[in-house]
């Protein structure tokens, strides 16, 4: 039977309930809201609700999450990593596969960091690159493009990223769940890091003058 997991979203509606088929397992949050048309579906079909405690993270971040139609999959696994992370997320888009521009997207997102409406961002489309200049050129914003642990992590206690971008054609979703974990459970935590992070964002002023 099929298990679908449907984790990190707020609301179950009938349409998710089908996605599980005849008999199948639907996989939510354990303080998602079951829509009754969707409690109806699930006994007609058959189809096992199982609910999951959310993880609390030690430091429990809400997190501005953007993707273009590149990245627009991955960001929807995405969530479910968060969930399972212990972390809130703050949808930008894009909503489908459907062309769109990435800067629109990474600027929403490095936008809410920039405001303090969000803790942290990230940001996904095909290689990470184009959304990595994007969000950066947003005042107050790091935004770093990782492709492995090893740069997460760099990037979060060497450069106090605040902006995480990342290439869906590059990695893979189990090596996106691996950068995503080591660039959240890293801070910036040194008086040396601190100083050159101040330099960084020295430069940044001479330019908004």
């Amino acid at each position: 039977m099929a298990v679908v997991d449907n984790r990190g979203k707020r609301v179950i509606t009938e349409e998710e309930v089908k996605t599980a088929g005849r008999g199948g397992t639907l996989r939510i949050d354990d303080n998602a809201l079951l829509t009754p048309l969707a409690s109806d579906a699930a006994r007609d079909r058959g189809v096992r609700i199982e609910r999951t405690p959310r993880s609390i993270a030690s430091t429990r971040y809400r997190i501005a999450i953007a993707a273009d139609h590149g990245g627009f999959e991955m960001k929807e696994e995405l969530k479910r990593v968060l969930v399972d992370l212990g972390h809130d997320w703050r949808d930008f888009g894009t909503d489908s596969t459907d062309a769109v521009d990435y800067p629109d997207f990474a600027h929403m997102a490095a936008t809410a960091v920039s405001r303090g409406t969000c803790n942290l961002g990230i940001v996904i489309d095909g290689a990470g690159i184009g959304s990595c200049m994007a969000a950066n050129k947003v005042p107050g914003v790091r935004a770093a493009m990782c492709y492995d642990s090893a740069s997460a992590r760099n990037s979060r206690e060497h450069n106090g990223a605040n902006v995480l971008t990342l290439g869906a054609k590059a990695i893979s979703i189990d090596k996106m769940r691996e950068i995503v974990k080591a660039w959240l459970s890293t801070d910036l935590t040194e008086d040396r890091h601190r100083r050159r992070v101040e330099k960084i964002q020295a430069i940044e002023r001479d330019y908004l003058k």
